[in-house]
Order: structure tokens, then sequence, then C-alpha cells
């Protein structure tokens, strides 16, 4: 029995999301969301997650399956989108998996075989590290830091534990097909600007307030972007704080940080089918008709 499923990809602000939920929508599918930000309960503002809305349209997946005091890894999304993927092929239904967030859809994709836990000693000491001496350790060791968020010290630390090693992978598995939005980089740029806007004017502001008063800034969540650039803001002595225009610059700078990992990640991929976007959604249909009813 064929168990078809698309994966969509793309940078942060592509239109990745929107092309998804027309797939999903057209097709009679069900969408997995391949994100490490958004599985988090309560982080919505920050993590363009999807809206009650969106979410009433059309079934998501893995939204909202984190606590945010425990942490989530990539062994675990796996787990649960392969169960979702089983329960949506079940019920009849197309799965679409959509995401910027490459490990985790990769791990899905070819069957990741994660590496062994760490150390409990080593985690500890390297821990107790500040996130430059963990930068420095990685970069003597000769590992490359471009491949991860650098300023995720969670991120760091394991690429040390690792010494570089990535998960085994196996060939990607059969009847998938895999979709991706390329944005001009100027354009992209403009798309994060109004994104992070749009944020602001939601009441960013205040969700990060009220997160960072319920868990801290040291939990894994809170040191997404969106997030973590508001600490400056929130400080009180006079000399660290900054203004909510120098706040909103840095995550848009962070952003486009991140849109490049991204780019980077997924162009190394010879199975994704581009697409110029956004703007050019129809151009899919042909390739998703074909892929579904072949």
């Amino acid at each position: 029995m064929k168990k078809p499923l698309i994966a969509v990809v793309g940078e942060t602000a592509s239109g990745k999301s929107a092309l998804a939920l027309r797939i999903a929508r057209r097709f009679d599918g069900e969408l997995i969301c391949a994100d490490s930000w958004t599985v988090y309960k309560g982080f919505d503002v920050g993590t363009a997650k999807p809206s009650r809305d969106e979410q009433r349209l059309v079934r998501h997946h893995l939204l909202d399956v984190a606590d945010p005091a425990t942490g989530f890894s990539a062994v675990e999304f796996k787990r649960l989108a392969l169960a979702a993927i089983e329960d949506i092929t079940a019920r009849g239904k197309l799965p679409v998996m959509v995401g910027g967030t490459g490990l985790y859809i990769d791990a899905v994709l070819y069957d990741y075989q994660f590496l062994p836990a760490p150390d409990p000693a080593r985690r500890e000491e390297l821990n107790g590290l500040s996130l430059l001496e963990l930068q420095h350790i990685a970069t003597n060791k000769g590992l490359d830091l471009s491949t991860i968020d650098k300023h995720n010290k969670r991120r760091v630390i394991r690429l040390i534990e690792n010494d570089g090693s990535v998960p085994g992978r196996g060939p990607l598995r059969p009847d998938t097909l895999i979709v991706g939005i390329s944005v001009d980089r100027e354009a992209l740029r403009q798309r994060v600007t109004a994104r992070v806007d749009s944020m602001l004017a939601a009441g960013l502001e205040q969700e990060v307030s009220r997160l960072a008063g319920l868990y801290g800034w040291e939990v894994e969540p809170m040191k997404g972007i969106g997030y973590r650039e508001w600490r400056p803001y929130f400080e009180p002595q006079p000399e660290l704080h900054q203004d909510l225009a120098q706040t909103r610059d840095r995550i848009i700078a962070a952003t486009m940080g991140l849109a490049k990992r991204q780019r980077t990640w997924f162009k190394r991929n010879e199975r994704i089918q581009w697409l110029s976007g956004p703007g050019t959604e129809d151009d899919y249909d042909d390739i998703i008709t074909t892929f579904v009813r072949g």
C-alpha cells in the first residue's frame, strides 16, 4: 500500500505555510508542523504559530506538544511525526509536513538514526560554561558553527559532544514529494520585516513579558528568535537597556540569519523541487496532482 507524503520546505517567512495549507485543502490533507518552536505551549505570537482560523480550516499536528520547562528534541519529533503520518494515512487523508527546521524534516524523510545520549558529567561541565566559551571550544576543535544556530547554547553543546558528527541517514522514504519555496533575498527581507511588525502589533512584547515571568530566560524556547532579543529591553539597568526600535531590528537581523542557515541546509538536498515564490502557488498544482494520482 502506498503511503504518500508531501513535505513543503523553505526559509522562514517564505510563504511555505500558506502553500502547505492550500495543498492540504485542495487534496484533502492534514498538516504536520515541523518547527522547533511552535511545538511549545504558549509560545504563539513570536513563533508565528498558525492561527485558530487556520487550524479550523485544516487539522494541524505537533503544535503545542512540548512543555517549555522540559524542552523538546528531534528524536521526539520523529516519533510523533511518524505516528501522525500513520494516523492521517489510515483515515484516507494526505499527510503534508511543513516547516523550516531541516533536522526535524530530514529525520522523518531519511529515517535518521540519532547519536547516543551524551555523558551526563560532560553535559553538566559544558552547561556550566558561557556561550562564548562554548563557541571557542567548538572553533578550536574545528567544528563548523555555520550549520547550527550558534547563539543557541544547547545546540553548540550538542555540536561539541558529537564532535561534529551527524545522525546516520537512510535513503529518501518511498512515495515522498519535497516542494521548496525560494524567495529573492530582498523580497524575503521585506516579508520578514512585515512579519515582525505584525507580531509587534499582535502583542509580542506582552507575550514575551508574560512568558519570561512564568519561565525565566533560560528555558529552551526563550532562547528562540523573537524571544531572546527582548532580554535587554526588559533589563532595568540603564546602561544595558535597549529600546523597542533596537529590539525590532535585532529580531529582523536574527531572522535573516536563520533564513540563511535554512537556505544552506535545504539547498544541499537535490530531491527538492523548487518553486519561485511566493505568488506562484499555482505552479504546484500539476506537480502535486501527478504525485497524488500517480
